[in-house]
């Protein structure tokens, strides 16, 4: 009988740079555990992180959160 057996794929933590198996075992991946997932997750909603471009916002939008009264 012939058993396939397939190569675990390795990946980079994108926050520590720890391996990590790729695999539905490991929930947090890519990341190697819950922190480093979290602690990605603060950088995007600080704007640490951000996807080069132009902006799409329009010139005129007013941020209701800043806005002066």
């Amino acid at each position: 009988m012939i058993q396939k057996t397939a190569k675990a794929k390795i990946v980079s933590c994108p926050n520590c740079g720890k391996d990590v198996i790729w695999n539905n075992k490991n929930p947090w991946r890519p990341f190697c555990c819950e922190r480093c997932k979290l602690i990605d997750l603060g950088d995007w909603a600080s704007e640490a992180h951000r996807i080069k471009g132009e902006s799409i916002m329009p010139e005129n939008f007013s941020d209701p959160d800043n806005s002066e009264q």
